[in-house]
């Protein structure tokens, strides 16, 4: 087979890759494109070339001009030849596992990730502020199984509406009964989610069923603490963690949790859009966040 085989092409982000890998069984020809938020405007008239001839696009929504460049979800199906066919998958992002952290990308702030890991976490959050107002420590943040259920249906419920005003293909159901390879990171997910939702895809595509185009394990460079409370909830098949791993080395909780205090320190504005994001997680963990 050569190029009678159609012309099969993923846009998103970081997840994009890997379900173009999953997709890729030998009865597609594949392309790889650069995630969205890579994208400069000099990838923009080779990029819409290339959806000119692509005969099957998976996408994920994404607005009208996203970061100033044509290449929102809306425009990118103008692009399509009139005989192409087209799915939406959901940005995956699911915190039922890492019920603590959070992404905080505030528009118009520059370098919004913090260091070691771009995830920010609520409890160092709320310590960076105690300790920039002069306040004594509050006390840790119990986790109970309640909670984690809480932030997980949080979460299924969140993906739920995105899927319905997208009319996406629907991967929400792949959270009722969460793995621990369900998702490395809150918007990582593992190959026990990417693997079925590739295979609807493929559906949604008209094409038949395959075994994926790769069997490694994807989006696994940076793996987040599954703590005991979160193994107890789910009842989880394995041990609890207490460290990140990151390309492989082990990274303790307290050395990732020292270095974002002293970036908040350095980024108080960061830490305060942390503080914003945060506050509906505080409330479905049932803790006071105010300042």
């Amino acid at each position: 087979m050569g190029e009678d085989r159609p012309l099969l092409v993923v846009v998103g982000n970081c997840q994009a890759e890997s379900f173009r890998l999953l997709l890729d069984a030998g009865d597609v020809r594949t392309q790889r494109v650069p995630a969205l938020h890579e994208l400069t405007p000099a990838d923009v008239a080779p990029l819409l070339e290339l959806i000119a001839r692509t005969d099957l696009l998976v996408s994920q929504p994404t607005v009208d001009d996203y970061r100033g460049l044509p290449v929102g979800t809306r425009q990118l199906h103008a692009a399509l030849p009139g005989s192409a066919r087209a799915a939406l998958v959901p940005s995956l992002r699911y915190s039922g596992l890492h019920p603590f952290h959070l992404l905080v990308h505030p528009p118009g702030l520059d370098r919004p990730d913090p260091p070691l890991v771009p995830y920010h976490d609520v409890r160092t959050v709320l310590a960076a502020d105690d300790e920039r107002r002069g306040r004594p420590a509050r006390e840790p943040i119990e986790l109970t199984t309640e909670a984690v259920r809480t932030v997980a249906a949080a979460s299924v419920a969140e993906l739920v509406r995105r899927e319905q005003l997208h009319d996406t293909v629907v991967v929400s159901d792949l959270f009722d009964i969460p793995t621990a390879d369900a998702m490395r990171t809150i918007n990582h997910p593992g190959n026990a989610v990417l693997v079925p939702a590739a295979a609807r895809l493929r559906h949604a595509l008209g094409l038949e069923a395959r075994a994926p185009g790769v069997d490694r394990p994807l989006l696994a460079s940076v793996r987040a603490p599954l703590l005991p409370a979160v193994v107890v909830a789910h009842g989880l098949d394995v041990p609890a963690t207490h460290h990140w791993t990151i390309d492989g080395r082990t990274v303790t909780a307290e050395e990732v949790a020292a270095t974002h205090l002293a970036w908040y320190a350095r980024r108080p504005e960061m830490l305060d859009a942390a503080l914003e994001r945060a506050a509906p997680l505080l409330e479905d963990l049932e803790v006071d966040g105010a300042t």
